[in-house]
């Protein structure tokens, strides 16, 4: 038991400190093994030589990625800017709503009874400006916090510009020479195991994948569908920014059991409250065929993956996003995955025999 945790925390140890040196690489054989098929697709079929079937995919790869990336930033900040633009009316509203408020009889009436109140109290005159005053003082500072998060972030952004140039370099490069020696570096790869040790390596790889690959796979067809069915259906309501918000509806779409309706039934809540029901019509028919269209093709779209409960989903979510940020929301449930795949492969209950009778 001894000799296991200090291989479990010698690992992870391990695993923590060159992570951060080495994740460029991990990217790069990531790269390299998605892009495989079409390598192999090329130098077999097309009687392409190694090193050109490579280079022919990665430049492909390239430019359908600078082209896609090029396009959606350009229309996402055009709507964006028209987002920016329009809220003025969403302010318009706010203030008429609020007019309207305090315009009410009753409304009236109880400022009334307050200013009594107030005016006939003036031994809590003090106290109550002293709690408006610091509330001021909270809302000015929540709002300065606010605007110098959304600065920082800019300025951060712009300045890893250069490292995310040279990473993506760096990337590319590691997965050109390893899809180029692919053979060879798998080769090597299982000459370090022992033949015993290798065909359990072999299939737990085997179930790893399938289970992981599955479920990345799964996801972001169904994200995929999600978004583009979301997209189309705002442009055809005529609702401004479709692109924007068909994306944000997207990625919301990563939360299990919430998705789509985490953000469209408020959205339907507060179209019917503010009388708007031609829109509100609109978006419940668009909301009722994304689930639609989700019974039907989600069943079929993850039968290949491994089949992952709400709470544990969700709890790895939750847990990945505290870890690790904004990237916790994939890491937490591909942990899942893989603990999940050597569950299957049987290695926790090889490690378990391992500590109870040694090596026999």
């Amino acid at each position: 038991m001894l000799i296991v945790l200090a291989v479990v925390i010698g690992g992870g140890a391990l695993i923590w400190w060159a992570l951060p040196l080495v994740y460029p690489f991990l990217l790069g054989w990531l790269l390299a093994y998605l892009l495989n098929p079409l390598v192999h697709l090329l130098q077999n079929k097309g009687r392409f030589p190694r090193w050109l079937a490579v280079s022919v995919v990665l430049l492909l790869f390239t430019a359908a990625m600078i082209t896609l990336l090029t396009t959606l930033v350009m229309r996402v900040t055009e709507e964006i800017m028209n987002l920016s633009g329009s809220m003025q009316n969403w302010v318009d509203w706010i203030e008429q709503s609020y007019n309207d408020f305090i315009a009410r009889p009753e409304i009236h009436d109880l400022i009334d009874r307050i200013n009594h109140f107030y005016n006939e109290n003036p031994k809590y005159q003090e106290m109550i400006n002293n709690r408006i005053s610091d509330t001021a003082k909270l809302v000015a500072q929540g709002g300065t916090n606010v605007i110098s998060m959304f600065l920082m972030g800019v300025v951060g952004f712009l300045s890893s510009l250069p490292s995310i140039a040279i990473i993506t370099v760096v990337v590319l490069l590691a997965s050109f020479f390893i899809s180029k020696d692919w053979h060879k570096y798998v080769e090597r790869a299982q000459n370090w195991f022992p033949p015993a040790l290798r065909n359990k390596v072999g299939f737990v790889w085997k179930d790893l994948r399938h289970a992981l690959f599955g479920y990345l796979r799964s996801q972001f067809i169904m994200i995929s569908i999600t978004t583009v069915v979301v997209t189309i259906g705002l442009f055809i309501i005529g609702v401004h920014n479709a692109l924007s918000i068909g994306l944000f509806i997207g990625f919301v779409d990563l939360l299990p059991y919430l998705g789509v309706g985490a953000v469209m039934i408020p959205w339907l809540g507060y179209t019917f409250l503010i009388g708007d029901w031609e829109l509100g019509t609109s978006l419940s028919i668009l909301y009722g065929i994304v689930l639609v269209a989700r019974q039907f093709i989600e069943p079929k779209v993850l039968a290949s993956s491994v089949g992952l409960e709400a709470l544990p989903t969700l709890m790895a979510m939750f847990i990945g996003l505290k870890l690790f940020g904004i990237f916790g929301l994939i890491i937490g449930p591909v942990t899942v995955v893989v603990l999940t795949a050597c569950k299957r492969a049987g290695v926790f209950r090889d490690i378990a025999k391992y500590i109870r009778y040694g090596a026999r």
